[in-house]
């Protein structure tokens, strides 16, 4: 390699302190009293001329220079002058000093007289015998005479140098970028990076997320699926969403007019509504910046904090969910949750509450005031606020060109619906006890109210509203002029064919007491004793033996049974069945000893009691058994209660054909988008109630019910017209309580008529509260066919008014045939007494010991407890398993 640097000059030893020849450069003349300079061939010696002084002694180095300080060179000696009148390196006195180079003349260096060849690598710099030498030496040197060579700096009094004009412009223009720079980083670059890490960071509420968190309505619809029963708001009020694409134009454009007319353009944010936004808050004025999409961010999490990071993030949201989603998905979602009063969220809310029409059917008129209420909606019912409004949305329709000016100008202030009218139009005909019913039922699916708030759910219930309405008609028209006000009332029918309940009617929901009105009982769904309405469920734990209708038992009044204290009697000492009385005739005429001596002596009552649960009885009410396992079950009284719901779902089972539908309100379930969530109608199925063998429960059905038919012209009621019937009447006694007289034994405190045709089944029942003494208009004691008789009669038909004709499928009978069997018939007492009559019936407990046969568990059916006068009654005096008093029971 080639080191010009560390070159020797002319006259100078290799190793000695030297300083490089300029490139070219000529060896210029010689000092005075010195011979010309030549330069040294490469590699050997230096040309003669005058040496450049070493730079270390302490010698005045130049003409008229002040002499130096000698150097201590390492070891701490010090280097001896020079003698006198010599210089180093043989230099003549007055001649330049050892190591350094005369200027060349003109201040320019020559060009190099000879081109330097590159050092081979046998050269000193590869070969291991290059100099030691040390670059630094000679800095070291040169700046032992900067203060000789460099003019002095020009200092100002603070000690700070004084700078030139031009440089002072320098100076103020690096600091004006600087800071540039700094403001660029400041308001672009950093705040750039953070919205781009919070874009990535944020989530964007979707729609039906939104629709997740928000309450809105549940919609109550009729067995036909199209009539709304009712709906219930939740208590953000009402809210319905409109699907993507069904938003109508008109709507969307007023919209736009009111609250973002560059919502089709913008990315989610608006720079100059920011910009004007923040002029207005800084001089006092008023209006937002936010678009459209910012306002649904805001709306859908909840977050109206007036505070940066707020905002910040509802930008980052805005603009992804701009980037995410079209923007007909972001206006429908915006009108789907923003509030427009009336206690409406939502346009198709709003649309109904003030128009009463869908949010597709509205004009440019009706959807600006809507539109222009969202910015107040609390002033809703403020004439002059909601004209100032609507005026200023349809203005800025026309200005955006959304509506002709011949439009405009055409165009009158729209006048909603009263605001009562509109309450009353979101109520719909819901009754209450319904209502509970269904919430319990889907309650037990795992569907509790916050659910089906959140999802928007449409209940598809089974209630079929000319039966509901022919249920209610029914109950008022034969209660019309009662006047005893202790009586209460409860009508429910079930569908046989898919145990849907498609009436029902719990009695009056609100009651007054002491002047306050408060919440009634539904009396539909309390346990009540069931009376002779019972037998029938008796007779098929009989058929399940094979034992038929035409058998006999003994059916005179006054029977004693074992471990019974007191005789059992017929409803008015009756005794006309005689001692063989077929059990047909026994059904026919309520023999209270036949089913007696039927359950406790034959089938056992726990058998008895497991074909009333198959048949579709609970087994429990709560923490209550429904049977009450003795005596006094077999004819309805003591412990045993049954509520009307439940009957009428017992029979329906007989009216199927011996099929158990379960008993059900709800036939569909679907959310706000029609999502099917469950249906009844495609999943339900029947079972056969009776026996495995479907047959074989069909033959029980048919002659349970073959056993029920002349029940009707018995109790002097009648079927519809053109419809084959069957059922039973049903009374339970009053207990006389002390201090009454003995004739108040003769009244009833229970009544009921259960039945059916092959398309309806229906529990009527007329009670109290409480164990009294029962009165009707003409104050004589109710019965089964006095007051409950005529209301089923009634409702029957009603409904079936125009039903194709109907009638029972025929079976073969079980056992003997009451047809073939001929009986003599007991002589009838002097004063006859009427069936109806309540006779004594004591309760008592079966002594049977062969009944080991248990029950399957079924699940357990709760009843709320409501509030109001009663509740559900308290086992009756008597239901210890023992002999009651007379007038216990009557059929």
């Amino acid at each position: 390699m080639t080191d010009d640097h560390n070159r020797s000059w002319p006259n100078q030893e290799p190793d000695a302190p030297r300083r490089a020849q300029w490139p070219g450069e000529d060896a210029g003349p010689a000092w005075p009293g010195e011979p010309a300079r030549r330069n040294p061939a490469r590699g050997g010696a230096r040309q003669s001329g005058p040496a450049w002084p070493a730079g270390d002694e302490g010698g005045p180095q130049w003409p008229n220079d002040q002499a130096r300080r000698p150097q201590t060179p390492p070891g701490g000696s010090r280097r001896q002058p020079p003698p006198p009148g010599r210089r180093p390196g043989g230099a003549a006195p007055g001649s330049p000093p050892q190591g350094f180079r005369q200027p060349p003349p003109g201040g320019r260096r020559p060009e190099p007289q000879t081109e330097r060849e590159p050092d081979l690598i046998t050269h000193h710099a590869h070969n291991g015998t290059e100099d030691s030498y040390d670059s630094y030496d000679d800095d070291r040197r040169f700046d032992e005479f900067a203060d000789d060579v460099e003019p002095q700096e020009e200092l100002d009094e603070k000690g700070r140098k004084v700078l030139t004009p031009a440089q002072r412009k320098k100076r103020r223009w690096k600091i004006i970028r600087r800071v540039a720079y700094a403001c660029v980083g400041v308001f672009f670059v950093v705040p750039a990076i953070a919205f781009v890490i919070t874009y990535f960071m944020v989530d964007v509420p979707t729609p039906e997320s939104v629709a997740a968190l928000q309450s809105q309505p549940i919609t109550y619809y009729y067995a036909d699926g199209k009539t709304v029963m009712g709906r219930e708001l939740p208590k953000g009020g009402d809210r319905q969403l409109i699907k993507v694409g069904e938003v109508p134009e008109v709507l969307k454009h007023a919209a736009y007019a009111a609250e973002d007319a560059t919502f089709e353009t913008n990315s989610g944010f608006d720079i100059t509504g920011i910009l004007r936004a923040v002029y207005n808050q800084a001089t006092g004025g008023q209006g937002g910046g936010s678009t459209i999409s910012q306002q649904y961010i805001k709306k859908a999490t909840e977050n109206d904090a007036p505070s940066l990071s707020r905002k910040w993030t509802e930008l980052a949201k805005s603009f992804k969910m701009n980037n995410q989603q079209s923007k007909e998905e972001i206006i429908t979602a915006y009108l789907n949750i923003v509030y427009f009063g009336r206690g409406a969220s939502g346009a198709q809310a709003a649309a109904k509450a003030y128009f009463n029409k869908d949010a597709k059917d509205l004009n440019a008129s009706e959807a600006a005031l809507l539109a222009g209420l969202i910015q107040g909606p609390s002033r809703s019912e403020n004439q002059e606020y909601a004209q100032r409004r609507w005026n200023y949305v349809m203005d800025q329709m026309v200005a955006n060109k959304w509506l002709r000016a011949d439009e405009r100008a055409a165009a009158q202030f729209p006048t909603p619906i009263p605001k009562d009218q509109s309450r009353q139009e979101n109520q719909g005909t819901l009754n209450y006890f319904v209502q509970q019913q269904v919430e319990q039922e889907l309650a037990a699916k795992g569907y509790d109210k916050d659910k089906l708030h959140a999802s928007g759910a449409k209940i598809y219930t089974t209630i079929d509203p000319k039966a509901q309405q022919a249920a209610e008609q029914a109950v008022s028209e034969k209660m019309k002029g009662q006047k005893d006000d202790r009586i209460k009332n409860a009508l429910v029918a079930v569908d046989p064919k898919t145990g849907g309940v498609i009436a029902y009617y719990g009695g009056p929901t609100v009651v007054n007491v002491d002047g306050k009105d408060q919440l009634a009982t539904d009396w539909a769904s309390t346990p009540r004793n069931p009376g002779s309405s019972i037998k029938p469920l008796d007779l098929v734990a009989y058929l399940q033996m094979g034992k038929g209708l035409g058998d006999t038992f003994d059916g005179t009044s006054g029977r004693k049974f074992k471990g019974v204290d007191k005789p059992i009697n017929n409803a008015g000492n009756d005794s006309s069945c005689g001692k063989e009385c077929t059990v047909a005739k026994a059904m026919e005429h309520s023999i209270n000893t036949v089913f007696y001596d039927m359950v406790v002596n034959v089938t056992g009552v726990k058998a008895a009691a497991k074909a009333a649960y198959s048949a579709g009885i609970p087994e429990k009410y709560g923490s209550r058994d429904s049977m009450g396992l003795d005596g006094s079950q077999s004819i309805g009284g003591g412990r045993t209660e049954v509520a009307p719901e439940d009957m009428a779902a017992a029979y329906a089972t007989f009216a199927s054909g011996g099929v158990r539908h379960d008993q059900h309100f709800v036939a569909k379930l679907t959310n706000a988008q029609d999502e099917v969530e469950f249906d009844e109608n495609n999943t339900a199925q029947g079972k056969p109630a009776f026996d495995d063998d479907q047959a074989k429960s069909q033959q029980i059905a048919g002659n349970v019910t073959e056993s029920l038919k002349p029940v009707i012209d018995f109790s002097d009621l009648k079927c519809p017209p053109g419809h084959e019937c069957a059922g039973k009447t049903g009374t339970q006694q009053h207990t006389v309580a002390e201090g009454e007289p003995a004739a108040m034994g003769n009244y009833n405190s229970q009544t009921w008529m259960v039945g059916y045709t092959p398309s309806v089944s229906a529990a009527a029942w007329v009670g109290g509260d409480k164990d009294y003494a029962l009165k009707d208009k003409n104050g004589k004691p109710i019965g089964g066919k006095t007051l409950a008789g005529p209301i089923w009669q009634e409702f029957m038909t009603l409904y079936l008014a125009g039903q194709p004709p109907e009638k029972f499928d025929k079976v073969q009978p079980i056992g003997k045939d009451p047809s073939e069997v001929t009986t003599t018939p007991t002589k009838p007492a002097d004063t006859p007494t009427p069936t109806e009559t309540p006779t004594s019936t004591p309760s008592a407990p079966s002594t049977e010991n062969t009944d080991s046969e248990t029950s399957p568990s079924k699940p357990t059916k709760s009843r709320p407890t409501l509030p109001g006068t009663g509740g559900p009654t308290p086992p009756l005096p008597g239901g210890d398993g023992f002999a009651r008093p007379p007038g216990t029971e009557t059929g």
